[in-house]
């Protein structure tokens, strides 16, 4: 998997993750581009420096490499449990966020950022019918999808099941449920975010605890995934500060 960008190649050699290579444009000379390069040479990774033409070929989006472009083993995906356990580590009630279906990259993406700028301790989507995490959401991401735990797992309505038993209030953010405002939303939390255009399933929202929605005064009464999770995720990061 590539991951392109200065942002992102930055909180990539972060993490600690495996980085297979490092190809820079050659004629960088910036002190951010030197920061970069010595933190790469300090772990040890190749650096092969390249011309632009280059780097714009191997980028999908030429205008977003900046220079930089680091090809990691593919993304590490995690247990339900494992995010369970981040959040006892921590000593918070867990607070997670999963995913129905949804089928863009650029909305996963968004979604990892602002749940990990958030706190959410991690984020869950089905093995089928659904994006991955690939270069593009690693790119939309700013980097946070190399610190916030995904995990993937072969049936949602399953895993809120599991959550449900271990104490977690599941809420599906969808029309027709209760003002997310008017909501109590301390404690253990998991929000399910539908997909684009269709929303959460019926069965898992017969699933989860209940059902809130965001207040629309426009002629528009619908917002975009990524949209919508982080007014929920943000009203329980209030509610939650209180």
């Amino acid at each position: 998997m590539k991951i392109y960008g200065r942002n992102a190649v930055e909180e990539a050699l972060k993490s600690g993750m495996t980085i297979d290579r490092l190809v820079v444009q050659r004629d960088l000379r910036d002190a951010g581009a030197n920061r970069l390069i010595k933190e790469a040479k300090d772990r040890g990774i190749k650096i092969f420096f390249r011309d632009r033409a280059v780097l714009d070929r191997e980028c999908d989006d030429k205008s977003r490499h900046q220079g930089f472009i680091i090809e990691v083993t593919d993304f590490k995906y995690c247990e339900l449990q494992d995010i369970l356990d981040v959040a006892e580590a921590k000593g918070e009630p867990p607070f997670i966020v999963l995913l129905d279906g949804v089928e863009d990259p650029h909305n996963l993406g968004s979604v990892i950022r602002v749940a990990e700028c958030a706190g959410v301790h991690g984020v869950v989507i089905p093995r089928h019918r659904s994006v991955t995490v690939n270069d593009t959401v690693v790119k939309v991401s700013s980097g946070a999808a190399a610190h916030l735990p995904v995990a993937k797992v072969t049936n949602i309505n399953d895993a809120i099941a599991e959550l449900k038993q271990k104490g977690v209030w599941v809420y599906a953010a969808d029309m027709d449920g209760d003002d997310v405002y008017n909501t109590d939303l301390k404690g253990a939390i998991a929000f399910v975010i539908g997909g684009e255009g269709k929303g959460v399933k019926r069965l898992t929202r017969e699933m989860c605890d209940g059902v809130v929605s965001i207040p629309m005064f426009g002629m528009v009464n619908s917002l975009n995934a990524s949209v919508a999770a982080a007014v929920v995720i943000y009203e329980k990061v209030r509610q939650g500060r209180k």
